[in-house]
């Protein structure tokens, strides 16, 4: 999973200047899913939903606020865990802080490595990471970084600092190898291409990579040069590890999705209408528009999944917790908003039963609900029932959500307004001003 790629970040669907060709073969050799929406258009519940296959409505964490998940909540590692597969993660967890009961090991993963929150996230030489419950210090000091001082994509820079995504990658491709004979599941959630908006030392140069790589000539703004090379490299990782795959024969046995957390952002610098981030959709981070919330997904397993093949089936991060429970068929029965997108991996029959909600509690309140398959109705300014405006789109003709027909299909609209209105329950720690409990 990355972090802040927009859809149209990637070559496969329709990024002209970006190269991507790691993950444009792995469209090309799998599936494409037009119409995939994450959890939220933030990291945090974003990554919940992913994990719980619960939707923002009656989600334990619906913002970027620190609240940890619980021992009652069921993740699907400890799907995976129940089922014998080996469980790791490396990289971004984002759900539990040190010490506290939503850490990636109290959560189902049998080893974790990386950053627990958000802000720690956004710095790519951080002074540690963790390896499972305990700090691994990397020795880095963070204020030596100098622009241009590395060779090659990927490379650490000559003073010796440590790009945590470079030990994200070596991570996950020791997971490979370590497990080559056993079942294992592996949620690489790489951090790249966020911004480091929220690490101050970087406040000057927001996208921190050590190499402009195949960039550095280019005739762009540096930011907008530094965002491009953040996600070659991330490209670069995506080859690594079905290269890896394949050298352990394990390419045809594993099934690999390619996602991302949300939209892309406009923070450290990065211009989402430079590299026309979000394709031919309306909105970024934070948006509940499309270009927000539907994000570049592609799912390989060669044998199962018809190579090439493109899909509109509308599917979101909630279903990732039915699809893998359809897929491992565990005696267990467990309770998830999601409905499994396994038969359309497989080449059966498209089908859509289902509504999709979020809810945003930052910029004064929203919450959107997609249903009837093309109908989205958004409702913004939920804080303030004098400024609180519906919207209503019809995104079969309407893709880029330019016009509003709430006026024009009053049944619609109270279709919309209904279902957001059953979808939300009151959460202490993430509610609407409207709200008095």
């Amino acid at each position: 999973m990355a972090d802040d790629l927009g859809y149209g970040h990637v070559g496969a669907f329709g990024q002209k200047l970006i190269k991507t060709p790691n993950i444009d073969k792995l469209a090309f050799e799998g599936m494409m899913f037009t119409r995939h929406y994450a959890g939220n258009t933030v990291c945090a519940p974003s990554r919940y939903t992913l994990m719980t296959g619960l939707h923002n409505g009656h989600a334990r964490i619906r913002g970027n606020k620190r609240v940890p998940l619980k021992d009652e909540d069921i993740t699907v590692a400890e799907v995976f865990k129940k089922a014998s597969y080996s469980t790791n993660l490396v990289g971004k967890w984002g759900l539990g802080e040190e010490g506290s009961t939503g850490i990636p090991n109290k959560q189902g993963f049998d080893n974790f490595y990386g950053y627990l929150n958000q802000a720690h996230a956004h710095n790519y030489y951080p002074a540690f990471l963790y390896n499972n419950e305990k700090r691994d210090s990397l020795g880095n000091e963070i204020e030596t970084i100098k622009d241009g001082n590395a060779a090659g994509v990927g490379g650490h820079s000559t003073n010796k600092l440590v790009y945590s995504h470079d030990l994200f990658e070596q991570k996950a491709l020791k997971v490979i190898e370590d497990n080559k004979d056993k079942p294992f599941f592996l949620y690489l959630a790489l951090t790249a291409p966020h911004a480091n908006n929220e690490a101050q030392r970087f406040n000057e140069s927001g996208m921190k990579i050590p190499s402009l790589g195949i960039y550095e000539k280019e005739d762009w703004p540096e930011h907008q040069k530094r965002h491009a090379a953040m996600i070659s490299r991330l490209d670069l990782t995506v080859g690594l590890l079905i290269q890896k795959l394949m050298d352990e024969g394990l390419d045809e046995n594993t099934l690999v999705i390619f996602t991302s957390d949300n939209g892309p952002h406009n923070e450290g610098g990065a211009d989402s209408d430079f590299f026309n981030s979000n394709g031919p959709l309306r909105g970024t981070k934070r948006d509940l528009y499309e270009g927000g919330i539907r994000v570049p997904t592609v799912a390989r397993w060669p044998g199962k999944i018809k190579a090439g093949s493109t899909s509109d089936h509308v599917s979101r991060f909630v279903d990732f917790f039915s699809t893998m429970v359809d897929l491992l068929k565990p005696i267990e029965k467990y309770k998830t908003d999601g409905q499994s997108y396994l038969p359309i991996l497989l080449g059966e029959k498209e089908s859509f039963d289902h509504d999709l909600y979020w809810e945003f509690h930052e910029q004064g309140g929203k919450q959107a609900v997609l249903f009837d398959k093309d109908w989205k109705c958004i409702r913004l300014n939920v804080n303030d029932s004098k400024e609180t405006k519906m919207e209503l789109y019809n995104l079969a003709i309407d893709i880029e959500e330019q016009n509003n027909v709430v006026s024009d299909f009053p049944e619609k609209l109270a279709k919309g307004i209904k279902l957001i209105d059953q979808s939300h329950i009151y959460n202490s720690d993430f509610h609407f001003n409207s709200e008095s409990r």
